[in-house]
């Protein structure tokens, strides 16, 4: 391997761990950006379900298939802790994906964030092997409020009985 190769890995590592470390970052951001002092609750758009857009809908899918693939283990409480810092490290990427890329109309952006601070702190929780299925729990509820506050066509929800 010559030096140049060697260089472009590292740099490419770099930035992958990198962005890895900012995703949680982003993310308790991202939950925060719209919090003027009071507290906020889901609402639909007069009636109706918000609009999304391809990479809100392609993020919430993406979460919402990589938690469909554990729900089982996780309500039997037999996820193994790497599996949930995996999935809340998953989670986190597709959460800067969105925020980086999703362009929402105002009133449906504040609606997002609200369920974006949800995902947030289920991904802290499921870092912690104390609170990791009460974590997992919180993301399926977001999930969940997703399917019944924005009109995603693609997305089906869990249907996971949840605490929250």
């Amino acid at each position: 391997m010559n030096i140049k190769s060697t260089l472009t890995t590292f740099a490419a590592v770099t930035g992958i761990v990198l962005s890895m470390m900012t995703a949680p970052a982003l993310a308790a951001q991202a939950a925060s950006d719209h919090d003027h002092g009071h507290t906020a609750e889901l609402k639909l758009n007069n009636g109706t379900k918000w609009a999304v857009d391809a990479p809100l809908s392609r993020a919430m899918n993406n979460i919402r298939n990589a938690m469909a693939k554990e729900t089982h283990a996780i309500h039997a409480n037999e996820l193994a802790e790497e599996k949930y810092l995996a999935l809340a490290d998953g989670i986190n990427n597709d959460i800067t994906y969105m925020v980086q890329n999703c362009k929402l109309e105002p009133e449906a952006d504040a609606q997002l964030h609200l369920i974006i601070a949800d995902l947030a702190e289920g991904t802290t929780a499921m870092k912690n092997k104390t609170s990791a299925q009460q974590g997992a729990e919180k993301v399926m509820g977001a999930i969940d409020k997703y399917a019944s506050y924005f009109d995603d066509p693609d997305f089906k929800p869990l249907n996971y009985p949840t605490a929250s």
